[in-house]
């Protein structure tokens, strides 16, 4: 495996890692309990590691000490009781007996002893050695210090050496011994520590491997603790999901009668009390549809009526007195309003009850614009406003339901007319390789933010003492949003005060939702200077661009051209 790939498997891991970190409460809590176990049970095993080495080795030294001390006083008295009347032979005989009763009286494997040269005449015989003991042992702070007081045992740490080269912690212990007619001697005990050196050993891997089981045994208690937490937590989440998501029969399992239990009681009785509030909304929601719908079929008749009778009148108001034929024209005014009103309230409680369908046909977005602003042109014209139609795309046909397209667009038109302040208001049709758009921009008063974001809530307006001019019913940009959801598309608005607002509906190329940015952005900032004079309409482009093909063929062909 190449290092590449090991360098990316270690990333996917540490992003899995981090993944399942922000994720799981249970994996961050176990790693957070075993991290500071792990610490705690580190700190103690070292803590008590050093402890017993310290107390062992104290213990083991007092004792190699006190050894010595002993066989030291055992030779001396064997010394002193010893009469050697001055003869060399006898005092070398004595020297050997030394080496021998320390190595009887000792448990110490070596030993040696060395004459203190104190400038007596006559010389002292020579002292002795056990196998193994060297002078490499004794360094020269201890050998001075041995010499120099008599009455205190001084010791030293040494590393002792095997025969197979291995070594091992020892200690050598050294003190005067004064002998009659010969002086004193340097005598030294080594004691061999790799016993303790074992113990130690021992003691320290049985602490390393009791922490290391009770790091494991922590983990295991807390791991099944943390199960029998978190799983009526998770238990409580998914079923919350999925109340979120309609169902509304879902409750949580009661267990006992501890917190848990408390909690899962207060949760079945909130799902309880939101069920029962939800079927309440959703009865008065039915009626008040039921109502609507009842009412404005109902109305329908006597309108009908009412509205043949305004006809009949407003058609004559010429052979009435002014004031008489002005209140015929008003009317047949309001007499058209009220219906409007009706179709617009019926085609809410349409929405509202979930019975609307697209009826769709392979329809051109730019012809069909095209054809709206030509019908409100003089509307338009009629409030001294100029209609300005830009169409760089959306010319192939897309599956969408004309009439409401063309409604939603009427909306926009008209709201843009009446909002606009008598300035061009500019219609942009365009399209990219997932949806196709349409956007209505006019340079009026614009709202804001505040009152873009409720712009599209049924019978609000921005101005309430505003009186409207073209006679909108406060429905229009409420079922434009809803038709444009009802095409998977979108209704966007953006809005500035003193800049105008612009509306931009999007709709998919084909049958999945829309994906990516809408061809035609929002926040539109280009000055009215900059947009130029009236586009010409679709079809007299379409015909300068067949002269241009035109042209451009006599061109290539003169013959064919003449």
């Amino acid at each position: 495996m190449s290092q590449s790939a090991i360098v990316r498997g270690a990333r996917r891991g540490a992003r899995r890692l981090a993944l399942l970190w922000r994720r799981s409460l249970r994996f961050r809590t176990l790693v957070v309990t075993l991290a500071f176990t792990s610490v705690a049970v580190l700190v103690t095993c070292v803590a008590m590691a050093l402890a017993v080495q310290n107390n062992l080795w104290e213990a083991r030294k007092d004792q190699a000490l006190h050894d010595a001390q002993r066989a030291v006083n055992s030779v001396q008295a064997a010394v002193y009781a010893a009469d050697t009347q001055g003869n060399r032979t006898a005092l070398t005989g004595l020297i050997r007996d030394v080496h021998d009763k320390l190595s009887a009286a000792s448990v110490a494997p070596m030993s040696a002893a060395y004459p203190i040269d104190n400038g007596s005449a006559q010389a002292a015989p020579p002292g002795f050695r056990s196998v193994g003991f060297t002078e490499d042992l004794l360094s020269a702070q201890l050998r001075q210090r041995v010499v120099k007081d008599a009455t205190k045992q001084w010791w030293q740490p040494v590393a002792l050496h095997d025969a197979d080269g291995s070594t091992h912690a020892g200690i050598v212990v050294g003190q005067q011994l004064q002998v009659p007619e010969a002086g004193a001697y340097e005598l030294y005990t080594a004691y061999d520590l790799s016993d303790t050196e074992q113990t130690l050993l021992l003691v320290q891997s049985s602490l390393w491997i009791a922490g290391t089981v009770l790091v494991a045994l922590i983990g295991v208690i807390a791991w099944l603790s943390l199960r029998s937490v978190v799983q009526p937590i998770t238990e409580a989440a998914e079923t919350s999901a999925r109340l979120a998501g309609g169902d509304f029969d879902v409750r949580l399992p009661v267990r006992g009668k501890d917190e848990l239990a408390t909690l899962g009681r207060s949760f079945n009785a909130m799902a309880d009390s939101i069920e029962a509030q939800i079927k309440e909304l959703g009865e008065l929601s039915l009626v008040q549809q039921r109502f609507v719908s009842d009412v404005s079929h109902e109305l329908r008749t006597p309108l009908t009526t009412i509205r043949l009778a305004a006809e009949m009148l407003n058609d004559r108001r010429e052979e009435f007195d002014p004031t008489t034929a002005r209140t015929a024209e008003l009317l047949q005014t309001q007499v058209h309003r009220f219906e409007t009103l009706l179709s617009d309230l019926l085609e809410i409680s349409r929405y509202d009850a979930g019975s609307v369908q697209l009826e769709t046909e392979v329809t051109s977005l730019a012809h069909l614009a095209e054809e709206l602003v030509d019908d409100m042109r003089p509307l338009a014209e009629a409030h001294d406003t100029e209609l300005r139609f830009v169409a760089p795309g959306g010319h192939t046909p897309v599956d969408l339901d004309p009439r409401r397209v063309r409604r939603i667009l009427r909306n926009l038109v008209g709201n843009a007319i009446e909002h606009g302040e008598g300035r061009p208001i500019v219609i942009t049709v365009d399209s990219n390789q997932n949806a196709v758009a349409v956007g209505v921009r006019d340079f009026g008063m614009g709202m804001s933010a505040e009152d873009a974001e409720r712009v599209f809530d049924r019978f609000w307006r921005a101005d309430p003492s505003r009186q409207r001019t073209i006679g909108g019913t406060g429905l229009g940009l409420s079922i434009a949003l809803g038709d444009a959801r009802l095409h998977r598309g979108t209704l966007a608005v953006w809005s500035e005060r003193g800049s105008g607002t612009n509306f931009v509906l999007t709709l998919p190329r084909g049958t999945g939702p829309l994906d990516g940015a809408s061809p035609i952005p929002l926040e539109a900032a280009e000055p009215i200077a900059e947009i130029g004079a009236v586009t010409a309409p679709i079809a007299q482009l379409r015909e300068a661009a067949a002269a241009e093909r035109s042209a451009a063929a006599s061109a290539e062909d003169p013959e064919e051209g003449s």
